[in-house]
């Protein structure tokens, strides 16, 4: 199963004062494991960022002024994202500005039953205790120490590892096939990971007795 990690970045906090994003940030995973696949884009957001919002992502209006807009990049963006559940930190944020560009170009909006807001899910898992990213880190023992300030594709790095923990998922999972020629489970990809057993012949087990009583003044092993 294929999802997205997304996050964005925006000149200030609501579409209803015409604010706009500045940047996306998407990572793809795959049964849970990140793939390559990424997608990453600033934008050109035609107005000026807010003081509070510069404060938190450091997006000048002068850095910003030469880079693509959003129209510039919409398909790509949709195409990267289409079909596939989209994990957001807070969705309700990042969804009203994304749904509100897509508006300002005459595209549809993303379907809401395909976003997944980790925001809710560490409310129901962790009521009444703290649940930024941040906090999470923390309580997950995820390394934020390059999180200086709020860019696009390290907090999709972070929110993919929260995300993990979040479901209860240590470690990724290996969708298992039966290889009908040799009868044996395998993972997806042809790697065997079954277990195999190597006899120790008897002159093996007689020339390592011998190496240990040669080698070893004192040995354990005997």
């Amino acid at each position: 199963m294929k999802e997205i990690i997304l996050d964005t970045e925006t000149t200030g906090l609501s579409v209803k004062d015409g604010h706009r994003i500045v940047e996306i940030g998407c990572i793809e995973l795959e049964d849970l494991v990140p793939t390559k696949n990424i997608f990453h884009c600033y934008l050109n957001p035609e107005r000026r960022v807010s003081e509070s919002a510069l404060k938190v992502h450091g997006y000048t209006d002068e850095f910003l002024s030469d880079k693509k807009k959003f129209k510039d990049i919409a398909e790509e963006f949709l195409n990267f994202v289409k079909g596939k559940k989209i994990i957001i930190h807070n969705a309700e944020f990042d969804i009203s500005h994304l749904n509100n560009e897509l508006k300002l170009i005459n595209k549809e909006t993303l379907p809401r039953e395909l976003i997944v807001d980790t925001l809710e899910i560490a409310r129901n898992k962790f009521p009444g205790s703290s649940i930024s990213l941040d906090a999470l880190c923390k309580r997950f023992r995820v390394d934020n120490s390059r999180r200086e300030k709020h860019t696009a594709l390290i907090d999709c790095e972070l929110l993919s590892k929260v995300y993990i923990n979040l479901l209860d998922q240590k470690e990724p999972v290996f969708k298992f096939q039966i290889d009908e020629k040799k009868n044996k489970k395998v993972a997806r990809g042809k790697t065997n990971y079954s277990k195999k057993i190597i006899e120790i012949s008897q002159k093996e087990l007689q020339d390592h007795k011998e190496f240990l009583n040669r080698n070893l003044k004192k040995n354990f092993f005997n």
